[in-house]
């Protein structure tokens, strides 16, 4: 025992002098002293040494403000992840389909940013700045067969209950930073009163009442109660999976092989306000811009014209503001390539055509108006000016119904000649003929879903109700 611990003691005595010397030969290493350990029956102690870290975990300053907007969406990720079967299925799905994929992002760019600022200035999770992309693949204009609309893709009725203005001049659903702002008011709303986003998500594509259903249920069975639990209709057992599948994607791009169009961090439009009679073909003319680009940036606006009700807003680049603000000063209204003119008393729309120097069909054709329309004094027309140069065509911005005070008659009527087959007393066959007139539905009241771009109208009060599911409060599929 005692020699042990002598030669414990020599040991230490000759590393001490290497360490304090600091010998460059001795990297944190303890000195090998195996002939001495071997004499006195040590086992040689293990040598020890601090090596360089090659392996470098990704961390993110969070003091720097990204250049991208892609990575301050990152940034903002807080939702639980789902990870299920449907939402690999989900991410097969968008990575084998790269063109619809790169056209959602090109559409995004213009209106991320917007989104974005309106989550963080709430505090909500990032991740609902692409749910638009499951909505409505980024596309404003989007029209569902149950007439939800806009990027949020809101019905009628939820519109209306989230003050979106909807007339025949302004449809809000689809005004971006109206929709926006409605949009989140309903997602904070249905979130506290789950307290789960995923709960959230489902309310918002099913309704907030089914979902409350479908949580009882599981609760009085003694299931568990989560999303991915729920019994539910297919659309919205794969929501959730679809927009955890666009996290996915956005958060490693690299690792789905996709490319991510590169999106500067800071505002892509502003809002104007102006008092000065503009159309939509003069603000991109003033703004320097093409229409088609204005007309993605104010897709509320359902007429060429922008509405006479005070001061009007206009959402145009933000690199443009000041060269449209330059132009503006020394815009002359007579100019504008549409107007619009207040019908006077005992005027007809033909004597307008006339004075216009347009011919009356076309006058009526961008009014929404039949050749067997009667309109009032006090009616507003729109009016396209014919000088040349100046015919920009606006074909999505075209009125599909009439406003309001434009009374169509009833349709006339057509006599078809009936003839059925029967039998006489002498037993031979002989045809019967009687007329029959038949009055044809009233435009839009034909089953199935309605054509693009055009409402259905609704039914006649003749006509039996049909049979649905209850809808969602949200929107109807």
């Amino acid at each position: 025992m005692f020699q042990r611990v002598i030669a414990l003691w020599v040991l230490l005595v000759g590393v001490g002098p290497a360490l304090a010397d600091g010998v460059p030969d001795v990297p944190l290493q303890l000195a090998q002293a195996t002939s001495l350990s071997d004499a006195v029956g040590l086992q040689a102690p293990k040598a020890f040494e601090v090596r360089e870290q090659h392996v470098k975990v990704p961390t993110v300053d969070l003091t720097i403000e990204p250049n991208d907007l892609w990575d301050r969406i990152r940034r903002g990720f807080s939702m639980p992840d789902l990870n299920t079967d449907l939402v690999t299925d989900r991410q097969i799905y968008y990575i084998n389909r790269p063109g619809a994929l790169r056209q959602m992002f090109s559409r995004g760019q213009r209106y991320l940013f917007h989104i974005v600022e309106e989550l963080e200035r709430r505090g909500m999770p990032t991740e609902l700045a692409l749910l638009p992309m499951v909505e409505s693949a980024f596309n404003p204009t989007a029209l569902s067969p149950a007439q939800a609309s806009g990027l949020w893709q809101f019905i009628p009725s939820t519109g209306k209950n989230y003050k979106l203005e909807q007339n025949w001049w302004v449809d809000e659903r689809r005004d971006v930073v109206a929709s926006t702002s409605a949009a989140l008011d309903y997602l904070q709303t249905i979130y506290e009163m789950h307290g789960d986003w995923q709960l959230a998500l489902a309310s918002y594509n099913w309704g907030e009442g089914a979902v409350g259903r479908a949580i009882a249920k599981n609760r009085a069975a003694g299931l568990p109660t989560e999303y991915q639990y729920l019994n539910m209709p297919g659309e919205t057992r794969y929501y959730v999976p679809k927009l955890q599948a666009l996290k996915n994607i956005i958060a490693q791009p690299e690792l789905f092989g996709i490319t991510l169009p590169p999106i500067a961090n800071r505002p892509y439009f502003v809002t104007v306000e102006s008092r000065v009679s503009l159309d939509l073909a003069t603000a991109a003319r003033l703004a320097e811009t093409p229409v088609d680009e204005i007309l993605a940036l104010n897709p509320g606006y359902k007429r060429p014209v922008l509405p006479k009700n005070g001061t009007q807003s206009l959402v145009i680049p933000a690199e443009k503001l000041e060269i449209f603000l330059n132009n503006l000063e020394t815009h002359d209204p007579s100019t504008a390539t549409w107007r619009t003119y207040e019908l006077q008393e005992g005027e007809g729309l033909e004597g307008v055509a006339d004075r216009f120097g347009i011919s009356s069909s076309r006058l009526r054709q961008v009014n929404g108006l039949s050749p067997r329309a009667r309109i009032g004094s006090g009616y507003t027309l729109i009016v396209p000016s014919e000088a040349p140069g100046e015919r920009i065509a606006l074909a999505n911005m075209l009125p599909t119904h009439p406003q309001a005070g434009a009374v169509e008659p009833p349709p006339a009527g057509r006599t078809l000649i009936q003839r059925t087959v029967v039998r006489g007393h002498n037993g031979r066959p002989m045809v019967v003929e009687r007329r029959v007139v038949v009055t044809p539905p009233p435009a839009g009241a034909h089953r199935g879903a309605p054509a693009p771009g055009r409402a259905a109208a609704p039914a006649t009060k003749s006509a039996p109700p049909a049979k649905a599911a209850p809808a969602a409060p949200h929107k109807r599929r």
